[in-house]
């Protein structure tokens, strides 16, 4: 077993749960927006453009989204601990 090459995976799996979690909340924030920005008649208007369609998807969708980032992040630092552990104990320096 690699060490480098697990402990690189494991840090690859953070980031994209990190990512995962930020799209989620990003998604359920615009449909926040898009939810006040039509109930409000006097609401400045918002640029189209400047936002993805998050209508489209349920907010169950992306709350569901962000739980599942939780997950991923915490069995990748799970991993990267086991690997620490792993590399602590092969060069004797465990604590």
């Amino acid at each position: 077993m690699n060490i480098q090459s697990a402990f690189s995976a494991g840090l690859q799996g953070y980031q994209r749960a990190a990512d995962g979690v930020t799209e989620a909340s990003v998604n359920i924030s615009r449909q926040n927006l898009n939810q006040v920005a039509n109930r409000s008649d006097s609401a400045p208007e918002v640029n189209p453009d400047q936002f993805v369609d998050a209508s489209q998807q349920p907010v169950t969708d992306s709350l569901i989204q962000l739980r599942l980032g939780e997950f991923h992040a915490q069995a990748n630092v799970n991993s990267l601990s086991s690997t620490d552990e792993v590399l602590g104990t092969l060069i004797d320096i465990r604590i």
